[in-house]
């Protein structure tokens, strides 16, 4: 939203953007032909189909929307969005090559190979392409100067993502407020550059760019008073609206029919990110369910052998938006409690059979939940889903837990890894669960849902809380 126009070699950045936007869907193709033919196997129409088919789907599915303020400085969230959407063209070219009988055409080793080491390539060459488009953006002629006026918490927070992440383009010259320095605590290491009726001669002088206006609400008649002495100057000015006094849920900004606002509690997968998501919970949950469902059959069997009453136990519990959903679980139990009261499973229930305390020691019986995920009804990773009846009870005990319904929830999550597990005997347990699954909410990126992921394998394996 701040970029400015980029004036020195700019033929060269257009270039690296275009080359970016294209970077997957030529690294796939160039691989493939080149692993062919190190393989020695001929290129006819069936790679050639397959190339192009996969080239359009690394065209097709979205990225992450980048403006030169975002560009990526770490490796982690770069590598994690690319392997991500690879697993997804992935998925969709096993899907068509399952329907069109066409995988007896290609050799497995060199479709293997590429499928592999792709990715890869993709990531190394957008490290290449992102450090040359930074070079650009860092060149002194495309800074774009800034300064704040006014020393909030909104604006600390700011400031200080801004320097951490070595913003492209944007240089922080330093802020303006009428506080004495020493009153205003811990600050980031920007300069105090004088009072607010200093700063309009200061921009005009120095030949500001973008100003960052973070007044409190009260003095909204000082900001406009502001703004109207900005007018005879270039600068670019943003209202930074201090919404650290609400407990905000992914804040974010945007228009109603051309009439801005600011969305103070709204789900973050929206959107594109929506799109990631689901594409993320197809793609993995495809590949867990053909490696585990032998032993879903071998489960069922035993449970079948051993003990009265169904396999697969269904229960009522709030989904998407709190709409109520059924949820699939192996029977662990002599009872299916399903109505006004369930009873939550505590250490050495009677009520837990010799199969099921096996298959509640090691999760195994929320396998079915995969087939929830595949429905849509649910995600690999949000908030657990409870019974109807306990939503009931503790929505009236525990201010905002509706709001852990605004994503779907979760065959695991960040209450479940960090140890949030079992049954919730005070209103404090489930507190603690609804802080987390929260804190998920404000968080989630995919690099977020493959930690947790990897976290719930580790908690699986140490067994805790399980019973």
């Amino acid at each position: 939203m701040t970029e400015g126009q980029v004036r020195r070699h700019a033929l060269a950045y257009a270039g690296l953007v275009a080359l970016k936007a294209l970077l997957p869907a030529l690294i796939a193709v160039t691989s493939l032909r080149a692993l062919a033919a190190f393989y020695g196997e001929r290129w006819g129409e069936p790679f050639a189909m397959l190339a192009a088919t996969a080239a359009v789907l690394c065209l097709a599915i979205p990225r992450p929307r980048e403006s030169e303020s975002r560009l990526r400085t770490a490796l982690s969230p770069l590598a994690v969005g690319i392997v991500v959407r690879w697993l997804a063209v992935v998925a969709t070219l096993l899907a068509l090559a399952y329907l069109t009988k066409y995988s007896t055409y290609f050799a497995r080793r060199v479709v293997l190979t590429w499928a592999f080491v792709t990715p890869w390539i993709i990531i190394a060459a957008t490290v290449v392409v992102d450090e040359l488009i930074r070079r650009i953006l860092n060149h002194p002629a495309n800074a774009r100067a800034a300064v704040f006026a006014g020393w909030t918490a909104a604006s600390r927070a700011l400031a200080d993502r801004i320097l951490s992440a070595r913003n492209p383009g944007l240089r922080i010259a330093g802020f303006f407020d009428d506080r004495d320095p020493v009153r205003l605590g811990p600050q980031a290491p920007t300069p105090h550059l004088g009072n607010l009726e200093d700063l309009v001669e200061f921009v005009k002088r120095r030949r500001i760019d973008v100003i960052f206006v973070a007044l409190p609400v009260p003095h909204v008649r000082r900001v406009v008073a502001m703004v109207d002495r900005l007018r005879d100057t270039t600068a670019s000015i943003y209202y930074i609206p201090d919404l650290y006094v609400f407990d905000l849920l992914h804040a974010r900004s945007g228009e109603v029919h051309g009439v801005p606002v600011i969305a103070m509690c709204e789900s973050p997968m929206r959107g594109e990110r929506a799109v990631v998501k689901r594409l993320t919970d197809v793609a993995l949950t495809t590949v867990v369910l053909s490696m585990v469902l032998p032993v879903m059959l071998l489960i069922a069997l035993a449970i079948r052998l051993t003990s009265r009453g169904p396999i697969v136990f269904r229960q009522r519990r709030y989904g998407l938006d709190g709409e109520e959903i059924v949820v699939y679980k192996f029977r662990t139990m002599t009872v299916t409690e399903n109505g006004p009261q369930v009873v939550q499973a505590r250490p050495n229930d009677p009520r837990v059979t010799p199969v099921g305390r096996v298959l509640r020691r090691y999760s195994l019986d929320e396998l079915p939940q995969l087939i929830n995920v595949l429905q849509g009804r649910m995600s690999l990773v949000g908030p657990r889903p409870h019974a109807v009846a306990h939503n009931e009870e503790y929505r009236r005990l525990i201010a905002g837990y509706m709001r852990r319904h605004k994503v779907l929830p979760g065959i695991t999550g960040l209450a479940q890894v960090n140890g949030c597990r079992g049954a919730t005997e005070r209103v404090e347990d489930m507190q603690a669960r609804v802080d987390y699954d929260l804190d998920y909410l404000r968080r989630w990126t995919p690099m977020l849902d493959l930690q947790i992921l990897w976290k719930t394998v580790a908690a699986v394996l140490r067994q805790q809380n399980a019973y």
